[in-house]
């Protein structure tokens, strides 16, 4: 091609980079992408849809291999989850274990509304479930959009029951009712951060009382339903995990079809190109290849399926034991600390429509390629795992060579805000470690939007970097 196609300072979208044959392959994978995400509304789907293209891929659970004791060969597939949320993969490579994996970590979790542990409640004949929102979240933008119901209960004879109400063609939808502007004379002049209520945020449910009923008899018609349709008591909320999400389908964004517009593209537009690009690595690697797709990042990353416990260093010791005769602990850190890592998170946007917080030389732009953030973190790098400029080279070079197109940026302003991702989780190891993810507009929104070639590249940009090492 005539032009640089790794002209990283002018930020240049990259349409006219693509040859013809790549821009077929980018409309099939966004296509495939758009599918994935409108159906993989929780980190439950998404763990499962993630472990079925394992299972069908002939990947083997770990943990039944190390049960019969069962040493592993290079070229071996395996795979560790948790709780059907978080799940680790990887393709063992002829190097020991201890050489060090080549890994890529994303997370499946993304920030929604949950139900509290006793939801269902009545006011005057209307029903409503009770919230507890997750992650950072703009509280008004939930309020009168369609909302989807999903999750699962445990009864109590033990049978697990998952739902699922408001994205089937037949499905009603829910929703938080917002009061009028003829009405509402405080509420825009109040700061936004105090104009809505978190416990206000109840979701409609229902408004037809069951018959023959005088007390709470709206509320009395949804547990009758739940009971015929689930057969769901009202003690099992106690044993449940249900989230409320927008309903509705990913879809192609703006007339040029050149953006998809979805709910959970943070993180699981990462995910989704983790786990594609292990699926169609190349060959049996010379160092161990990985993905790790964790929970509760939106939280924290605490608990046990998030990257704040010890799950990866588990996996990584029980790979070491299935794959050398003799266990040593020492073989474990060593793998762990010569490790190399992307830790695949969304980053934002430069947004012309909001300049006061952007700095447009140091943020991405939408189509450019996939970002690199050397760090993350608030204000003074809080929080940061602050990547080194020798790993950067390296991944650099793995791009350039690999026609990947990237940019760097940070997430804006300096004093104005900040982030973190699983980075530092993994760093605490001693393993190279550097963030690198698609650009969104309108993060954490209930609707996210990615540019199409940024999508494209995070795929080919962990194919790569999975297959350099």
């Amino acid at each position: 091609m005539a032009k640089d196609k790794f002209t990283l300072w002018k930020k240049e979208q990259g349409w006219e980079r693509l040859s013809e044959k790549e821009l077929k392959e980018l409309e099939k994978y966004c296509s495939d992408y758009i599918q994935f995400i409108s159906v993989c509304k929780t980190e439950r789907l998404t763990q499962k849809h993630t472990l079925d293209a394992l299972l069908k891929a002939g990947y083997q659970d770990l943990d039944k291999l190390a049960q019969k004791g069962q040493l592993l060969k290079p070229g071996a597939k395996v795979y560790r989850s948790v709780d059907g949320k978080t799940i680790f993969a990887a393709i063992i490579g002829s190097e020991p274990i201890e050489s060090g994996l080549t890994l890529v970590g994303a997370h499946l979790d993304c920030p929604r509304l949950d139900l509290k542990p006793n939801p269902l409640f009545q006011e005057d004949e209307l029903a409503y479930l009770d919230t507890h929102y997750y992650g950072g979240i703009k509280k008004y933008q939930w309020y009168t959009i369609p909302l989807a119901l999903y999750g699962v209960v445990y009864r109590r004879d033990g049978k697990k029951v998952e739902i699922a109400i408001g994205d089937g063609p037949n499905d009603p939808v829910l929703t938080i009712t917002d009061l009028l502007p003829h009405l509402d004379h405080k509420q825009p002049t109040t700061p936004v951060g105090q104009a809505f209520d978190a416990e206000k945020m109840n979701v409609l449910i229902a408004s037809k009382p069951l018959k023959g009923e005088k007390k709470d008899a709206t509320k009395l018609a949804m547990l009758k339903y739940l009971k015929d349709n689930y057969g769901i008591e009202e003690e099992d909320f106690a044993s449940a995990e249900l989230e409320i999400v927008p309903a509705g389908a990913a879809r192609e964004l703006g007339l040029d079809r050149s953006m998809v517009l979805g709910y959970g593209q943070d993180d699981r537009v990462c995910s989704y190109g983790a786990l594609q690009a292990l699926l169609n690595s190349k060959g049996i690697p010379r160092k161990t290849r990985a993905i790790v797709l964790a929970d509760k990042e939106e939280i924290g990353s605490y608990g046990r399926t998030g990257m704040d416990s010890t799950f990866i260093e588990n996996s990584v010791a029980e790979l070491v034991a299935l794959t050398q005769k003799d266990y040593k602990e020492l073989a474990v850190r060593r793998a762990l600390e010569r490790s190399n890592m992307l830790s695949a998170d969304v980053s934002s946007l430069h947004d012309p429509m909001f300049p006061d917080v952007s700095a447009p030389n140091n943020m991405a732009k939408i189509n450019c390629g996939i970002q690199l953030n050397k760090y993350t973190g608030a204000r003074g790098k809080s929080g940061s795992s602050d990547a080194s400029a020798e790993f950067l080279s390296q991944v650099r070079t793995i791009f350039n060579k690999a026609g990947v197109i990237w940019q760097v940026g940070e997430l804006g302003k300096v004093d104005v805000g900040g982030g973190g991702t699983i980075a530092l989780y993994l760093a605490r190891y001693g393993m190279n470690v550097v963030d690198c993810g698609v650009g969104l507009f309108s993060m954490h929104a209930p609707l996210e939007t990615a540019g199409k070639i940024d999508i494209y590249m995070a795929y080919r940009a962990y194919k790569a970097f999975l297959e350099a090492y």
